[in-house]
């Protein structure tokens, strides 16, 4: 559902070129780029239009995956009815500028303290891209606009360099130890946010946790309802309708491919400890999302909503 290069690819394709040996007949997995609609294209593609056997699978946001719950009349599908194979990696999300914006941001109160507008790139609405940093103006008014229509993360970050943008989010604790860990090293990209329940990467270093700075209850139950999407980071479904012995086969030949030595030791070559979760339970979490309190659901959608254009 994204461009080469990002924090999706590299992960994806480590998975997919040894995910063919546990399956039943050893097929040849190919993978292809579909981005779009911050990966809704990918989604719509695979509900309406992907032939329903299981030979094509999608991975796209999990962010995307719940955009009909919110009434977005673009995502034509439900997620309860995918089969979720699997969530390949849950990851912790954080959000940068380029050189700290030129206004020495360090941290979110650095940003909401800033006098000027910070540019963020995002592929599409859909897209964590988007849905943080509006997140972070609605919350904490924000002085952010959202600028649309990148490939992924790693178009962004290019743009960042050019002076197009100023900030990114999606910097996935994965992605910040692979492909963006020279930037963050070399303190051109500094993280400011952290999206975490609980756990804090090193590699964030002083970023700042945002429930930390959420007062008010009913605002911090949305903010958890959104930070708990991000234990779905990286999913991979197939078409609703595809033979239940399938599902189980794949089900099995992901599970077995995460055991697999030679994936794990590409995983460790970009710096990734895949932490992975089985096709039932990314099913059920979805099934959760939706049964969230239509009042929540109504704010939170609000909060990540992209300004109107």
């Amino acid at each position: 559902g994204f461009g080469a290069g990002g924090g999706y690819a590299a992960p994806t394709r480590i998975v997919a070129s040894h995910f063919g040996d546990p399956i039943p007949g050893k097929p040849n997995i190919v993978v292809q780029n579909m981005p779009g609609a911050g990966s809704l294209k990918a989604a719509n593609y695979l509900y309406n239009a992907a032939p329903k056997d299981g030979s094509m699978l999608a991975v796209f946001a999990s962010t995307a995956a719940v955009e009909p719950l919110y009434g977005d009349k673009k995502a034509k599908f439900d997620p309860r009815k995918f089969e979720w194979i699997a969530n390949m990696h849950r990851d912790i999300e954080s959000c940068g500028v380029w050189k700290g914006a030129g206004e020495g941001i360090k941290t979110l109160p650095d940003l909401l303290a800033s006098k000027k507008i910070i540019l963020f790139g995002a592929t599409g609405p859909a897209a964590t891209t988007s849905q943080k940093p509006m997140l972070l103006k609605h919350l904490f008014h924000a002085k952010i606009k959202v600028v649309y229509g990148y490939k992924g993360t790693r178009d962004v970050n290019l743009a960042m360099q050019n002076g197009e943008l100023n900030g990114t989010c999606g910097m996935f604790e994965s992605s910040v130890k692979g492909a963006f860990a020279h930037d963050v090293q070399d303190g051109n990209l500094n993280l400011f946010v952290q999206f975490t329940l609980g756990k804090k990467p090193v590699i964030f270093g002083g970023a700042t946790p945002v429930l930390t700075m959420i007062k008010d209850p009913e605002d911090q139950k949305i903010a958890r309802l959104l930070l708990g999407l991000n234990e779905i980071t990286r999913p991979l479904a197939a078409p609703p309708g595809t033979p239940k012995d399938r599902v189980a086969a794949l089900r099995k030949a992901f599970a077995d491919t995460m055991k697999d030595p030679a994936m794990l030791a590409d995983g460790k070559k970009i710096k990734l400890d895949f932490d992975p979760m089985p096709g039932e339970e990314v099913e059920k979490l979805f099934v959760d999302f939706y049964n969230t309190p239509p009042d929540l659901v109504k704010k939170a959608q609000a909060y990540v909503a992209p300004d109107k254009m």
